[in-house]
Formats: structure tokens, C-alpha cells, sequence
């Protein structure tokens, strides 16, 4: 197999793991802030329902998740998962779940990492919750949780990964089907190619994003 079907085949693979990146990324970020609210709030059933959840798929491995959101349907519910884009649509929800839940982790840190004298003197300045949270907290706090969801967002990339248990189409299994058909490794390593050079770019793109938000800084 020629070094150009290679790249094509794994560009074609690398295109799905582009799609589950992308579809966590844009859920996860909104929802995690979801569950960090669930975790804090002062409705007890809620604030430990919520905190028990998180610690559930916390401490237990990403790739179970995915085999129990991949399979689960078909042999509890009898609804088999047939089709690719209904396997990735289950993986994406597996992704979903587990980044919110760390995403969840980091917002909360970051909210209650803000003193609260500066809730005070917001208050003092006739600034109402919301205006203090959206005026002068906020950026704070984007600019505190801003490294760690970075270095999330970098281990999504390599994450994606463990859909091949689950999904015959991303990258990995591209590789590893190559390497198996042709008996050659060297596929194997050049899909750590891809992983290498967007990781490099979302690196940049972020640190930029970091490097704006200094002015911030508390």
C-alpha cells in the first residue's frame, strides 16, 4: 500500500475523529457548567445527587463508559446499534458525560476560588448577584479555568482514540486495519502524526486565547 492510499485512508478515519472532538467539545463545555451549578447548589437532593454522579464518572474508566453507551441499548433494550452514525452518536454521548463532569470540576474550582469580598463589593457598588457574577467575576473566572480546560481539551484530542473500541471508522482503527491487512507498523505511527500536528495547533490557538485573556488576571 502506497504512502499516498495510507494518508487517504487516514484522513478519511481522522475526519470521524474530528467529528467526535468537535461534538463533545461544543456540548461538554455548556453542560459541564450545568453540573458545576448542580454541584453548588444549595438544594441539598440536587447538590448530592449531582456531586454523586460526577463521582461516579469520575472514577470509572472513559473506555467502560463507551462500551456500556456502544452495547448497553442492544443488550438491555433490545435496540441494536447498527449504523455508523448512530455508534459515533452514542460514543459522542459517552464523551459528552464524562468531559462535563471534569469540565463541571474546573468551573466550580474557578467560581469559588473568588473571594467573597468581591461579592460584597459588588454589592456595595449596588451591583445585583447576577450583575456582580456577570460583570466582574466572570472574567476572573475565565481567565483562572482557562489552563486546565485547555489541557482538557488536548486530552480529548488523544481520548478520541478509544472510540475505535466502539466505532470501525476513526483513525486509529484505520491504522490498525492497514497494519493488520498489510503487515507493515509504520501506519500505526504516522496516525500519531495527526494526533501531533492538531494538538499543536488547538496548543497555539489556546495559548493565544490564554495570552488575551491576561488582562484579566486577578
Amino acid at each position: 500500500m502506497s504512502f499516498t492510499e495510507v494518508t487517504l485512508e487516514l484522513l478519511r478515519g481522522f475526519t470521524y475523529t474530528l467529528a467526535i472532538f468537535f461534538s463533545t467539545l461544543i456540548f461538554s463545555l455548556p453542560l459541564g457548567l450545568v453540573v458545576a451549578f448542580g454541584s453548588m447548589s444549595k438544594f441539598k437532593p440536587l447538590k448530592y445527587l449531582t456531586k454523586g454522579f460526577v463521582w461516579v464518572i469520575r472514577g470509572t474508566p472513559l473506555m467502560l463508559q463507551i462500551i456500556i453507551f456502544s452495547f448497553g441499548p442492544g443488550l438491555w433494550l433490545g435496540i441494536p446499534i447498527r449504523t455508523v452514525a448512530a455508534k459515533i452518536f452514542m460514543v459522542c454521548i459517552a464523551f459528552i458525560i464524562n468531559y462535563a463532569c471534569y469540565l463541571s470540576e474546573i468551573y466550580r474550582s474557578g467560581i469559588e476560588s473568588i473571594s467573597k469580598g468581591q461579592y460584597e463589593a459588588c454589592q456595595v457598588l449596588g451591583m445585583t448577584k447576577k450583575q456582580a457574577f456577570r460583570k466582574v467575576i466572570l472574567k476572573q473566572v475565565v481567565k483562572r479555568i482557562v489552563p486546565p480546560v485547555a489541557n482538557e481539551i488536548i486530552t480529548l484530542v488523544k481520548d478520541t482514540s478509544f472510540a475505535s473500541v466502539a466505532v470501525q471508522v476513526d483513525i486509529i482503527f484505520v491504522a490498525k486495519k492497514i497494519v493488520n491487512d498489510y503487515v507493515i507498523l509504520w501506519p500505526l505511527f504516522y496516525a500519531g502524526v495527526f494526533y501531533l500536528i492538531f494538538n499543536g495547533l488547538l496548543s497555539y490557538i489556546l495559548g493565544k486565547l490564554e495570552h488575551k485573556l491576561y488582562y484579566f488576571k486577578a
